[in-house]
């Protein structure tokens, strides 16, 4: 288990990082909630998304929460969406791929065609995962979601809010100044559900085939596409350019 995952919960200035960090998350939800209704969370059911989860079940009930089954996510996030159903009584609203795109891929690339390249991969995400997510978007004012600043390169710069040019709405990433630490502290006092991946030091899962653990000192996103070079590790979803 990596360290980040057993909080010393007895650490006054932890517990209280945490609890102003929810306070200010919690009242960023309402406010989008309020000003940017309809508002929908991409839950990928890692741990960041399950602190969003839990705080807008607690302050936030209005806005939605989806997932975006790929067809080939791991056993433990599918045990993760029944046991969110058990924990909350909420149902994720689920998006799936086209099997037109599915096949089409791999007709030209083969089953496993992303690892060939990273014109492949990010064609195989696309199918899977960004056609997807822009049905799940259509009709939004506002998406959320649970990316922090410190999860990689590609994300240092990660703002609370921003405007999406590519799915034209606002995108607010409440969580953007927590750390790895404050997100498992979170989920160990308020005893959140999260991904079982996460005990066997998978800090960041997305699809199973290209997804892997970490080794401790490994950076917490060297287990997504781990053969590609860390400022190319993005499958598409979150384009951090403004309008």
């Amino acid at each position: 288990m990596h360290p980040n995952m057993n909080p010393d919960l007895a650490n006054a200035t932890l517990r209280q990082s945490v609890a102003d960090k929810s306070a200010a998350a919690a009242a960023l939800l309402e406010r989008i909630a309020r000003e940017h209704s309809p508002a929908t969370l991409a839950n990928s059911l890692g741990a960041e998304d399950m602190v969003l989860t839990d705080l807008i079940i607690k302050h936030a009930p209005g806005i939605e929460i989806f997932s975006l089954d790929t067809g080939r996510l791991p056993a433990e996030t599918y045990e993760l969406m029944a046991e969110v159903d058990r924990h909350y009584g909420l149902k994720l609203k689920l998006f799936y791929p086209r099997h037109e795109a599915v096949e089409a891929f791999t007709r030209e690339n083969g089953i496993n065609g992303f690892y060939d390249s990273i014109e492949a991969r990010k064609a195989c995400c696309h199918a899977r995962k960004v056609e997807p997510l822009r049905r799940a978007l259509e009709g939004k004012a506002a998406w959320i979601t649970g990316m922090r600043a410190e999860q990689s390169a590609t994300r240092a710069e990660l703002p609370l809010q921003l405007f999406d040019a590519d799915n034209g709405l606002e995108k607010f990433n409440p969580l953007a100044d927590w750390s790895e630490k404050e997100v498992w502290a979170y989920i160990r006092l308020h005893e959140v559900p999260y991904n079982k991946l996460h005990d066997r030091f998978y800090p960041s899962i997305g699809c199973a085939p290209c997804t892997r653990p970490v080794a401790i000192g490994e950076d917490i996103r060297a287990g997504r596409w781990w053969w590609e070079d860390p400022d190319s590790k993005e499958c598409g979803l979150h384009v951090l350019r403004k309008a």
